[in-house]
């Protein structure tokens, strides 16, 4: 989960929510109100490990994604190319708890891309498939207002579709083993009346370890007859997230977030006119605010829906993005 080539989609999005009863440690200064507070989690801040062996995150997510202008190199507006991208994605987490302070997961990403008058994928498409292995190294410790720190490190996968691709909106691959890891704090507090404020604090990281290697029509832009290599640009993020309950079962939620992200590299020829690429892209980055609404059933059962924006940042788009999820712990 700026446009750092669709095949990394919005990084960000790669870590969403979990459930506050999951986690463990958090610091309170209440322990009735710690058991009253119910939370599905905000829209963008990555969660951490489940807090018991043998516990089981599901959390099935959709959000659909449609620009709405372009950023230039200092934050001005500049003229987008109609169509415009679109596209629906489903991304569902899950998480397996192998200890009380280790779990692991995966999160998929099915897309269906298109733009008006141009193309459509050719049907539903997997994306990049991360393996992430999350670690609570420091747990809440609320007399002496300690957060609960973790660690969360894997890699990317290249499952999606990059290369040879018979429609160029079939591009929702890298090509590349990337390494993945985020730095994650959380901690609560009470605030007058008894009402809940969770705040969440993170910073990720990612680096392509291989090189993709390329023919015809791929997701990096490239059209028939090129042959070559590509490498994604690093890239990463941090922010903060605040959840305020308003009852035990609503909560509201704002995600204020940074991304950036190098340029890629990319070699080639085009063999039929010995045409030659070599090229490295833009830097860009990005700033998104992401408010939402929560409702919790139970501690373990919640949903939430809101909207990310993109609004400032440079070489980069404007994004709207409504979203919602369901979360299920068992």
């Amino acid at each position: 989960m700026s446009r750092k080539i669709d095949v990394w989609g919005r990084a960000k999005r790669a870590y969403l929510t979990g459930m506050a009863v999951a986690f463990g440690g958090v610091a309170v200064q209440s322990q009735q109100a710690m058991a009253e507070q119910w939370y599905t989690g905000s829209l963008i801040s990555p969660s951490g490990p489940l807090s018991k062996k043998g516990m089981f995150l599901l959390e099935p997510y959709m959000y659909y994604a449609v620009p709405s202008g372009m950023i230039g190199p200092n934050n001005d507006a500049v003229p987008m190319s109609s169509p415009r991208q679109q596209s629906v994605t489903n991304l569902t987490i899950y998480r397996y708890a192998v200890t009380d302070t280790i779990s692991i997961q995966t999160e998929p990403t099915i897309a269906y891309r298109w733009k008006h008058g141009d193309n459509t994928s050719s049907g539903l498409k997997l994306g990049d498939v991360p393996v992430d292995l999350m670690w609570r190294y420091l747990t809440a410790d609320p007399a002496r207002y300690i957060p609960t720190l973790n660690l969360i490190t894997g890699v990317s996968f290249p499952t999606g579709d990059y290369s040879s691709l018979g429609r160029a909106q079939d591009g929702v691959g890298s090509g590349v083993y990337t390494y993945r890891v985020a730095l994650t704090e959380q901690s609560t507090y009470t605030l007058p009346n008894n009402h809940e404020l969770r705040l969440r604090v993170w910073a990720t990281f990612r680096r392509a370890l291989t090189t993709a290697h390329l023919h015809d029509v791929t997701s990096y832009g490239t059209t028939q007859g090129f042959q070559g290599r590509a490498q994604p640009g690093m890239y990463g993020g941090a922010g903060f997230s605040l959840e305020y309950g308003v009852t035990q079962r609503w909560v509201l939620a704002l995600d204020v977030a940074r991304d950036w992200s190098n340029g890629t590299k990319l070699h080639g020829t085009y063999t039929s006119t010995q045409q030659t690429i070599s090229q490295t892209g833009t830097p860009s980055g990005d700033w998104q605010i992401a408010p939402a609404v929560e409702y919790n059933w139970s501690p373990r059962y919640g949903i939430i829906a809101g909207v990310s924006v993109y609004y400032a940042g440079h070489n980069t788009e404007r994004v709207v993005s409504p979203q919602f999820a369901f979360n299920a712990l068992y």
